[in-house]
């Protein structure tokens, strides 16, 4: 099979022209092609591609050759390189299973060139879909090139942090509803708040060093953002601001909720133990009495019939005084 047909079934290639849509999918091969006349903007969708996948379009867009070892290996961190030619990002789409706890991530990569955005979904997980629906709901910017497709693309990934934050806390919020349950749910809770922790731990380190991409790409050395397109992308930041200070929130929330529970559970030691104590004192009290008047030696009505009544008569009124006192400092 030739490089050129394993690549073309894997691809998705779009070609605007002057902010209209004008041909898709089209051969890798005819994208120098379209590149030759004015005011085109090419895009090329990939989905799990192998490094040879990859030489037809390194080959007609100049990519260098540590981007596409990039594109290719997985667990990248999130990342804005730049090169002579072009520009590689490096990002990750998340999503929640709320069922489990798992915050499920499908890395994505990007070359971006003046006139060409490459995007490379490492696996099926992130539904480009979307984001072609996206550009097609707003044909006004697709008269500003690649800065408005890579708005398009980095807006959805976001939107997809902040619906994995959202989530999140929500599940969080269960959380505290059960720990404060009149039922004891201590195994849950401390099972629940490992894995939402750990989950919010993955997420700050997709979303923080998103702070950083999107802050790069408005640099005007870049020219990767027109002038009209800086307002989308001042607001894409913001959004990822505001995700990343929400993450944080919940982290320590999430951390808030494991010293909660412990306390909790050393409230319910100490009244479990200060009632143990006080039945104990209790039962002490008929203990000692029969205790005493079971001794080998005379006493006052020793063998007498009121002698028993005088011990049973001690026993409930010292045993009830007990409970009594228990009960008003709240120890049973």
């Amino acid at each position: 099979m030739s490089p050129q047909t394993s690549t073309d079934e894997i691809a998705t290639t779009r070609v605007y022209r002057d902010g209209r849509l004008v041909h898709e999918n089209f051969p890798v091969v005819d994208v120098s092609d379209h590149l030759e006349q004015e005011g085109t903007t090419v895009w090329i969708d990939l989905c799990a591609p192998r490094a040879s996948d990859l030489e037809l379009v390194a080959e007609e867009l100049g990519l260098h050759a540590l981007a596409i070892e990039d594109a290719v290996d997985r667990r990248q961190r999130p990342k804005l390189d730049r090169y002579a030619s072009h520009e590689f990002l490096n990002m990750y789409a998340v999503r929640l299973d709320v069922a489990t706890g798992e915050l499920l991530l499908s890395e994505l990569a990007a070359f971006i060139t003046p006139r060409a955005l490459v995007t490379v979904r490492k696996d099926d997980g992130f539904d480009m879909g979307r984001v072609v629906q996206r550009w097609d709901d707003s044909p006004d910017l697709a008269e500003h090139g690649v800065g408005a497709l890579l708005y398009g693309l980095i807006d959805d990934v976001v939107d997809g942090h902040f619906e994995a934050v959202s989530s999140l806390d929500e599940e969080i919020e269960k959380l505290e509803d059960l720990l404060f349950d009149e039922v004891s749910h201590d195994a849950d809770v401390q099972r629940r708040s490992f894995e939402l922790r750990k989950s919010l731990v993955t997420l700050r380190r997709v979303v923080l060093p998103m702070r950083e991409v999107v802050n790069t790409l408005m640099r005007r050395d870049l020219s990767v953002v027109s002038e009209p397109m800086v307002p989308y992308f001042q607001d894409v930041y913001d959004h990822v601001l505001r995700a990343t200070e929400w993450t944080e929130s919940l982290r320590d929330l999430v951390t808030t909720i494991l010293e909660t529970n412990l306390t909790i559970q050393g409230n319910r030691l100490n009244i479990i133990t200060k009632k143990v104590t006080s039945w104990a004192a209790i039962i002490a009290v008929p203990t000692a009495i029969t205790g005493f008047y079971g001794q080998n030696v005379p006493y006052p009505g020793f063998a007498r019939h009121n002698g028993f009544i005088t011990s049973s008569v001690l026993i409930v009124l010292l045993s009830a005084a007990l409970y009594v006192a228990f009960r008003r400092k709240d120890w049973l």
